[in-house]
């Protein structure tokens, strides 16, 4: 994107009565931000949608003195900045219709060809909830995906950490622009996010810092992601926000449950309750439900293990795929008398252990 196309578009993010919807449908019907501005103004009325009052100020000329002063800051820090019509603009966000036209980005962040996942929670979280977020990174490291939340309290925070710990790729969505830090405690985080991934965020240097701003950056988190994966929540909260922004984004949404007695799991359990969400008893859930297979990533081989590095219920699964060469997942949870729920993350950590692999069609085999 050069120079002078960013300018134009910052002057056409500037302008408060347009949001990211309006202005991609002036530039679609314009050809680019510049000529948004080139227009006359009896012709932007044509296009559904825009009325007098959208674009009332926008040939004011406090938007183009704006974005010269936020352009100067970008160069002077040496922001990348990504445009929506652009090739570097992340793949799912761009299929979002409220993504922002410019995306602001510090450190080292690749989305290309990566799986994405955000996960959020309880700013309040507590210790199981910590730990269940530990063990989610740790038992989906092997899949290299990138985590993504909000750099928040609580879940946020374990969840880039523990992302860190993994040598995982990590993304950290802001509520204000990048010459700040929120909370300012977690400065002491910002070198190794950006080493291990970075941060985005679609609000300028200049802007004020407002509560609204963090439910406005969560359709960055469930936008960037194939699915969201909520820990904690209250009956109201941010993630419960992100959970319904995923949702009208089509797509997947889990949940992790809690008893109903316990305050921090009432959002979790209605978003299972009112089928908004997978339940999410273990982190291998995740893969199974998102169809990720180790043999498409970069992975260490790995031998076949021996009966002793098996629990009793692999066992029973093992057994029986030596007896009836391969077999589909259903048919393995009838005959070994198991869920099938619990027989999809058995399979998964077997296949983990090299002792089992997929075939098309949800069959398994024994290696």
């Amino acid at each position: 994107m050069s120079e002078n196309n960013l300018f134009y578009a910052l002057a056409l993010q500037h302008v408060s009565k347009i949001g990211d919807i309006t202005a991609k449908k002036l530039i679609a019907h314009c050809g680019s931000a510049e000529a948004v501005f080139k227009e006359k103004k009896q012709n932007l009325l044509k296009i559904d949608g825009v009325g007098s009052i959208l674009i009332s100020d926008l040939f004011s000329s406090e938007h183009l003195q704006a974005a010269e002063k936020e352009l100067q800051f970008i160069n002077d820090e040496n922001i990348i900045c990504h445009y929506f019509a652009d090739a570097s603009y992340p793949e799912k966000l761009k299929h979002c219709i409220d993504s922002p036209i410019v995306l602001f980005q510090a450190g080292n962040i690749n989305l290309k060809q990566q799986r994405i996942i955000s996960i959020v929670g309880a700013r309040k979280v507590t210790s199981s909830g910590i730990a269940f977020c530990e063990k989610l990174v740790e038992e989906l490291a092997v899949f290299n995906p990138v985590i993504v939340s909000g750099f928040a309290y609580g879940t946020d925070i374990t969840a880039q950490k523990s992302a860190i710990k993994h040598e995982l790729q990590t993304v950290g969505c802001l509520a204000h622009g990048l010459n700040q830090i929120y909370p300012k405690s977690h400065k002491k985080y910002v070198a190794e996010v950006e080493k291990n991934g970075g941060f985005f965020t679609d609000f300028w240097s200049s802007a004020a810092f407002e509560r609204t701003n963090f439910l406005k950056r969560n359709r960055i988190i469930a936008g960037l992601s194939q699915a969201t994966i909520v820990i904690e929540s209250a009956e109201k909260g941010g993630s419960l926000v992100t959970a319904d922004i995923a949702n009208s984004y089509n797509r997947d949404v889990f949940a992790v449950p809690g008893r109903v007695t316990d305050v921090q799991s009432v959002g979790c359990n209605n978003l299972i309750k009112f089928q908004k969400a997978h339940l999410l008893s273990t982190p291998l859930d995740v893969p199974y439900i998102l169809d990720w297979k180790l043999e498409e990533i970069e992975k260490p081989s790995v031998q076949k293990q021996l009966f002793v590095e098996l629990d009793d219920q692999e066992k029973i699964i093992y057994d029986f795929l030596q007896k009836h060469d391969k077999e589909m997942l259903d048919v393995i949870a009838l005959k070994c008398n198991l869920p099938t729920f619990k027989v999809a993350s058995l399979l998964l950590n077997m296949e983990l252990k090299g002792v089992v692999r997929p075939l098309p069609g949800k069959l398994f085999e024994v290696i």
